[in-house]
């Protein structure tokens, strides 16, 4: 099978890069796959990508050339904002190209992309034919016209049919579709599927667990790094976490004034698995929806239970009292509270949860459970697209 990915980078690297590089490594083993990446920029160049973004020929062009170079019999898009634009979409399907979206975020509901508003869970743009609100509430950049702008090209897109011209979204949990489908996004509940991401396989290690409990994140308010540290306040246990963020200082500073907080830095992939193959349970305090946390997977992958906030993605991907533990978002005290359960449970319960941790990864988030997946999506486009 021909299969072009299209992905347009963000400045910084972050989650939807890996999966889109992650997913075309996968299928060029034993698919014919061409990659075509974009690049966010800042300064005056990012902003003229960001104000063509609602209709940029230019990048539609250089698609269109590899387009009639490759001839492929799919087209996957992982992320048209901004640097590509959703004119990739009606071209392919002038061209009778099936297209396959996989929507890694909410930005097609909400110019917020999180949901989020000031720390809270923000669901005003949902149902609304333009999200006014988000706009006046500057949602996207804390900018007025920025968040208009980017408001107005998914609306004006909406309105062309852009939107429903793509054959397949793919989402990564049944939460998002939910969302999606009682939204007023306006695409038929037929044009969603469920497949979520994946995880190489670390190889599980029957070790015995020491008695810490880890974060491995960004270090930012949406992550509950407040949540996370006003937990631990009192807490005798020992917490580890790795990562960078505009809220490192605060980490820093909890951790001198409790002996009990350590903070690990920046690590490297290695020593992510060794913290997580080796610490009690993860702690996941998210305040958001989230998409779908590589995090998540690749502790699954190494039989580690999760300690989550019940939102979003967490609450489709862990089940409470089976591979992980839920608390109360935003919630210091739920968090204490769970916490303190978790360690009161003998050593052989602890050890059935991480056993049923690997169960799941085994289940869903391995590399070959999603290559059948992705390739029975696109062999259902294919086809369709035939027959219409």
């Amino acid at each position: 099978m021909k299969i072009l990915f299209i992905h347009n980078r963000y400045q910084l690297k972050g989650g939807e890069d890996a999966v889109f590089d992650q997913e075309v490594e996968l299928l060029s083993h034993t698919e014919e796959v061409r990659a075509l990446t974009f690049q966010n920029h800042g300064g005056l160049r990012g902003a003229l990508q960001f104000l063509l973004s609602v209709w940029n020929v230019f990048a539609t062009v250089k698609i269109k050339k590899v387009v009639r170079q490759f001839q492929p019999e799919v087209i996957h898009v992982h992320n048209w904002h901004y640097g590509i634009g959703p004119l990739v979409i009606r071209m392919a399907h002038k061209l009778r190209i099936p297209v396959v979206c996989t929507i890694h975020n909410y930005r097609l509901l909400c110019p917020s992309a999180t949901l989020l508003n000031r720390n809270a869970i923000y669901l005003e743009s949902l149902r609304a034919s333009f999200p006014w609100k988000a706009v006046r509430n500057k949602l996207y950049r804390n900018s007025f016209l920025q968040t208009f702008w980017l408001a107005f090209v998914v609306w004006f897109h909406k309105k062309m049919g852009t939107w429903r011209m793509v054959n397949c979204y793919i989402v990564l949990t049944e939460f998002a579709k939910r969302l999606f489908i009682s939204s007023s996004f306006g695409v038929p509940e037929s044009l969603f599927v469920v497949k979520p991401n994946f995880s190489k396989d670390p190889g599980l290690s029957l070790q015995n667990r020491e008695d810490y409990f880890l974060f491995i994140g960004r270090l930012s308010e949406e992550k509950g790094i407040d949540v996370l540290l006003e937990a631990f306040k009192h807490k005798e246990f020992d917490l580890y976490i790795g990562g960078e963020g505009p809220l490192k200082d605060k980490v820093i500073n909890a951790g001198k004034g409790n002996a009990r907080v350590h903070y690990l830095g920046m690590l490297d992939k290695e020593t992510v698995k060794e913290r997580m193959n080796n610490c009690s349970a993860l702690i996941f305090p998210s305040i958001w929806y989230e998409g779908m946390p590589m995090t998540l997977i690749e502790a699954f992958a190494l039989g580690t239970p999760v300690i989550t906030s019940n939102l979003g993605a967490m609450g489709s991907m862990v089940r409470d009292g089976y591979n992980g533990m839920y608390f109360t978002a935003d919630d210091p005290a739920s968090l204490s509270e769970k916490i303190a359960e978790w360690s009161h449970f003998e050593r052989s319960a602890r050890k059935q949860y991480s056993a049923n941790a690997r169960s799941v990864y085994e289940e869903k988030y391995t590399p070959e459970h999603n290559r059948k997946e992705i390739l029975s999506i696109y062999e259902t486009v294919i086809k369709n697209k035939l027959n219409s």
